[in-house]
């Protein structure tokens, strides 16, 4: 059985068809929140899973089902501080914590 880890997500979602993907945002997120702001969604939830690219393709796959023009810039922290940063698909940035 795979381990999960808790990460939690800030992430700003821009689409095409932002009414679409709410619903979608909605469903994967759960008990997060989800705020619009100008032409984008700022997203913030808790979510558990094996690693941060699985849970950003998880997440942006749901997302361009309903729209291909959609895009995701997150961060995904995980329980132990480090910051995965995502621009689409991509990782970008590994921010590790520094020493206490």
């Amino acid at each position: 059985m795979a381990t999960t880890t808790r990460f939690k997500l800030e992430a700003r979602v821009s689409s095409a068809n932002l009414r679409g993907i709410r619903p979608i945002l909605e469903g994967v997120i759960g008990k997060g929140t989800i705020v619009k702001v100008n032409e984008e969604y700022l997203v913030t939830a808790d979510l558990e899973g094996r690693s941060a690219k699985d849970l950003n393709r998880l997440l942006l796959s749901a997302l361009r089902r309903t729209e291909k023009k959609t895009r995701l810039r997150a961060e995904w922290t995980s329980a132990d501080g480090t910051t995965f940063r995502f621009f689409d698909y991509v990782l970008k940035k590994t921010v590790k914590p520094g020493p206490r």
